[in-house]
């Protein structure tokens, strides 16, 4: 059996998108330049126009809500950069800061949202009682989340949304490293909420994951493990973030790695038949009239529906729709970007031995 899956890359519905939603949280920011979320909202309008001032809680997917009502992947997974709560509990020293009011989850139910990945560097900015609340509003909503969790086993403890059957399960594990801006401070402990941090790349490291992953999925499970790693710009994966990823497959840790962290798009590999995803980019973010970084592309992104065999995790098909963000949303690609992203992505993934096409309407096409 198919299982099709919708995966992409961090997406940031905090600060400037919250500002616009039908329940904004307060505004205040301590970042050096900024010191109010609806300066984000002011500089997007003064690069590409006016935005709604009260927007609906579907108006940041756009353009993507079609697109997923045609693939209709049978399980939908995101990295969500924010957390997800009104507390003031802004953590020492930290300046980035973002936050989604509680009463606009319907933003994630809309979509209609399986599981959010929590292991990344903004889900604790709002403190411990900032994550607490980000996880009750979540989990009240039907949403199941990884990599953060009341204390370690919460965080360590994959996510299951949804079952295949017989018995059968997708399991999503969730990992962040403090090369993707993870302080070791937000570790989760035997009595500390917290994230599932990965203190290294490590040979040993990715064989304790490995076996402890092999020892708890059943025959037929499929598993997604998710990882937040690397810096924010720079598209080749590091030697040890590959070398990473293939101990997990071969150690059956892994069916599918979705690496995240970069804010834009970096190579794919198809490694023993599995998925490895090592950028997916921003998917969401309010990032429009700041300067800089712009031969990244970082306003280009895609929807990622990989199709693997529900019985084995074999990669049988992997597609990819073009998207761009502008006015706080998410649009198609114009031809330009499209082209773009197809050019780099083939660029980057012919690298690891994967080649990529365009085929009907644009669709990026996987083949190896």
């Amino acid at each position: 059996m198919p299982l099709r899956l919708f995966l992409c890359g961090d997406v940031m519905t905090g600060r400037g998108i919250d500002q616009i939603l039908p329940h904004p949280g307060a505004p205040q920011l301590h970042e050096r330049y900024c010191r109010s979320a609806r300066d984000y909202v002011r500089l997007a309008e003064q690069a590409n126009g006016a935005l709604p001032p009260h927007a609906d809680i579907a108006y940041p997917w756009g353009d993507a809500l079609a697109v997923l009502d045609r693939v209709r992947p049978h399980v939908r997974i995101i990295n969500l950069e924010t957390a997800v709560t009104t507390s003031n509990d802004d953590w020492p020293g930290k300046e980035v800061l973002y936050r989604m009011h509680p009463d606009n989850v319907g933003c994630m139910t809309n979509a209609r949202i399986d599981c959010c990945v929590l292991a990344n560097n903004h889900v604790l900015d709002w403190g411990r009682t900032g994550l607490q609340e980000t996880l009750a509003t979540l989990h009240r909503a039907g949403i199941r989340t990884a990599g953060a969790g009341a204390d370690q086993a919460g965080a360590s403890a994959p996510a299951v949304p949804c079952s295949l059957g017989g018995g059968r399960r997708l399991l999503v594990y969730a990992y962040a490293t403090e090369s993707s801006g993870v302080p070791p401070s937000w570790t989760a402990g035997p009595r500390q909420s917290g994230l599932n941090f990965l203190p290294d790349l490590s040979m040993k490291r990715a064989d304790a994951i490995g076996q402890r992953i092999a020892a708890e999925r059943r025959p037929g499970d499929v598993v997604v493990v998710s990882l937040h790693w690397g810096a924010n710009w720079g598209f080749g994966p590091g030697d040890d973030e590959r070398a990473f990823a293939h101990r997990l497959i071969d150690m059956g840790g892994a069916d599918l790695v979705h690496g995240h962290s970069s804010h834009h798009i970096k190579g794919v590999e198809v490694y023993r038949g599995r998925l490895i995803l090592y950028g997916c980019g921003d998917f969401l973010n309010d990032y429009e009239g700041i300067r800089g970084h712009e031969a990244f592309r970082p306003d280009l992104t895609l929807m990622y529906f990989p199709v693997v065999d529900a019985e084995s995790g074999v990669l049988l098909e992997m597609s990819a729709v073009p998207m761009q963000i502008r006015h706080l949303r998410l649009r198609h690609a114009p031809e330009e970007g499209a082209a773009w992203l197809c050019a780099t992505l083939a660029r980057e993934s012919r690298k690891c031995g994967a080649e990529v096409t365009r085929g009907e309407a644009g669709t990026l096409l996987l083949q190896w």
